[in-house]
């Protein structure tokens, strides 16, 4: 069996010449890039503040945080590409004059969300990735549909960081969304084999349970090539609410965006980072009513996130998030309102 790699990762889902011709080098920071020097000046000072409050470095000299240092860890965020969902259905029950002034919409309707995964390094040789994108396997007609025109980045992203799929001890993915779980299998030939073939891959009983008996409601979130050959390669370790692990690593049952969803926390030395899963998707789902119909217990999304962002504040955590742009930052309260404050390097 051949091992994946970047380029075959490419190859699997090369969207058209016209398309592929925006990420001729780097894809991931061409396009980040792009997207940062469009922001406003006006905004930078906003949502910054010293480097010396986190451990943070970067890649690329991006302005922008991602890489932090939590103890013993090293913790890097990188988005696996972009994906276009309805805003309204992001949003829930806010109206679109209020949400569309955050997160403009596109000419169908659509917002533009990252599909973020972290790398975790222990330094005692646990390699850990925690979700894996939309992968190499959707359909032509699936990308038209989510807007998505690129090639997976997942693997190049590891490549670029030193860490071949062999080297991968730990795969977390916080739910089985098409979305988070896509890359953790890829084709080779006619069979669907593990893209990490020495990981353990570990997800809630709760959410195998239900990814692989979907009803009307959330099959079309839920493929199960992402994840039904795990089980018979022996990789899968299902389980039950929170876990810590490995020495460090938690994770955390949420039920609210599925019965199943995790959160991931990192402690150490005193520091705590905190990564969402889609109960609290990016920054503008910091505000307490804006919850996604996504959702299928809305509130229990509420009660969680009043509980966590509660600890978030008073903990002075590192966030990041599954689908904002990727970059670490801090949730500060102030005058009664939460704001996401990201961190320069």
């Amino acid at each position: 069996m051949r091992m994946p790699d970047a380029s075959q990762n490419a190859r699997i889902a090369a969207p058209s010449p016209a398309r592929n011709s925006r990420t001729s080098t780097s894809p991931f920071f061409a396009l980040v890039s792009a997207r940062f020097a469009a922001l406003p000046r006006r905004v930078a000072p906003l949502f910054m503040t010293r480097s010396s409050q986190m451990n943070c470095s970067s890649l690329d000299s991006l302005s922008y945080c991602l890489v932090v240092r939590v103890g013993r860890f090293q913790v890097e965020i990188f988005s696996d590409g972009i994906l276009r969902l309805d805003g309204g259905a992001m949003f829930g029950i806010v109206p679109k004059a209020l949400w569309d002034k955050e997160k403009p919409a596109d000419d169908r309707n659509r917002v533009a969300l990252d599909m973020n995964c972290l790398l975790i390094r222990d330094g005692a040789g646990n390699v850990v990735v925690v979700e894996t994108g939309a992968g190499p396997k959707l359909t032509a007609r699936s990308q038209e549909i989510f807007g998505i025109d690129e090639p997976p980045r997942l693997l190049g992203e590891l490549a670029r960081r030193g860490v071949r799929p062999d080297e991968v001890t730990l795969v977390v993915n916080t739910h089985l969304h098409f979305d988070h779980a896509g890359g953790n299998t890829y084709r080779d030939g006619e069979k669907l084999v593990a893209t990490f073939p020495r990981a353990s891959y570990v997800f809630q009983r709760l959410e195998w349970v239900d990814a692989n008996a979907p009803n009307e409601r959330t099959r079309g979130s839920y493929f199960a090539e992402d994840y039904a050959p795990l089980e018979a390669s022996g990789k899968l370790e299902l389980i039950d609410e929170s876990v810590e692990i490995l020495p460090g690593i938690r994770l955390d049952r949420i039920q609210g965006h599925t019965r199943g969803t995790q959160t991931v926390r990192v402690s150490d030395a005193g520091e705590t980072l905190f990564f969402s899963s889609d109960f609290m998707p990016d920054r503008h789902h910091l505000r307490l009513p804006w919850i996604p119909a996504f959702d299928l217990f809305p509130l229990e999304t509420l009660a969680a996130k009043k509980a966590i962002l509660a600890r978030a504040v008073s903990e002075k955590w590192i966030v990041g998030f599954t689908h904002d742009l990727p970059r670490f930052g801090r949730i500060l309260e102030r005058d009664g309102k939460l704001r996401f404050e990201e961190v320069a390097p």
